[in-house]
């Protein structure tokens, strides 16, 4: 598969405040995108907005919107077709983890990550992908995680999300291949961003060495150019993704259990 054009299209990024979704927003914008930056912090989006627009003379616009929340999606779509514009690359990035006992993390607070992790991921490629369809061009980016290759004892609830990505991300692809829209998952291992400020330490990465986010989104666009359905940041992290197939899935998630367990970082 060629490379994609990237110059004069126009990108959406969620999460775009910091981490890969400010990685991922920056590097398009080195490519010649516009980019549309949405994430929760409106002086941290303004900031890099103006950055953006400064070093790499594209237009910037900012949505400051909390899409774990009902109908925010739906806002940030009316809010861009408000504007004028039209999504020629989605990157579904915004999403955040829990981690610990299930049975002791807030049920809310998991309500919101399913939300985010998921429905408003859904929901955002609904709105875009049919015109990217009808154009005979685009691309969709779906953030997953290393989490979504096997079941997250103490993050059940982040890896099982990261797992309906992966699998959306994969049966999508394959409906639009040849219609012009490419479609990944990306899966990034541990990674130095603030995800593992949210979730309150990072035990989560089970001792992974941490990945950076711009090496992330190099790896997601070496996937696109390659036509590929998924593609994992790292070759040990490949190598662990794919190495569990060999096991029980009983196996796999007591191996979990023992790797992620809150007393081995007590």
């Amino acid at each position: 598969m060629n490379a994609y054009a990237y110059q004069n299209k126009l990108a959406i990024v969620t999460g775009a405040s910091s981490g890969i979704g400010k990685a991922y927003a920056i590097e398009l914008a080195a490519r010649g995108c516009h980019v549309v930056l949405a994430a929760r912090s409106i002086d941290k989006l303004e900031t890099l907005a103006l950055e953006i627009k400064c070093q790499y003379g594209v237009r910037t616009y900012v949505a400051a919107c909390d899409l774990s929340k009902a109908n925010a999606s739906r806002l940030l779509a009316e809010h861009v077709s408000e504007l004028g514009l039209t999504v020629d690359i989605l990157i579904n990035n915004a999403g955040f983890g829990t981690y610990g006992h299930f049975e002791e993390i807030d049920p809310e607070r998991e309500q919101d990550e399913i939300a985010l992790n998921t429905g408003s991921l859904v929901d955002l490629t609904h709105r875009f992908l049919p015109d990217m369809l009808v154009h005979g061009d685009g691309i969709i980016v779906n953030v997953a995680s290393m989490a979504a290759f096997a079941p997250c004892a103490y993050s059940a609830v982040y890896g099982a999300t990261k797992a309906f990505v992966l699998s959306f991300s994969e049966a999508l692809w394959a409906e639009t291949r040849g219609r012009g829209v490419r479609v990944l998952a990306l899966c990034p291992g541990a990674t130095e961003t603030g995800f593992f400020d949210v979730v309150g330490g990072k035990e989560m990465a089970a001792g992974s060495k941490l990945s950076t986010p711009e090496k992330v989104v190099q790896a997601g666009f070496r996937g696109i150019d390659q036509g590929r359905s998924y593609i994992i940041d790292g070759r040990a992290n490949y190598y662990m993704a794919h190495i569990i197939r060999f096991f029980s899935r009983r196996r796999v998630a007591m191996i979990m259990e023992r790797m992620s367990n809150p007393k081995r970082y007590g």
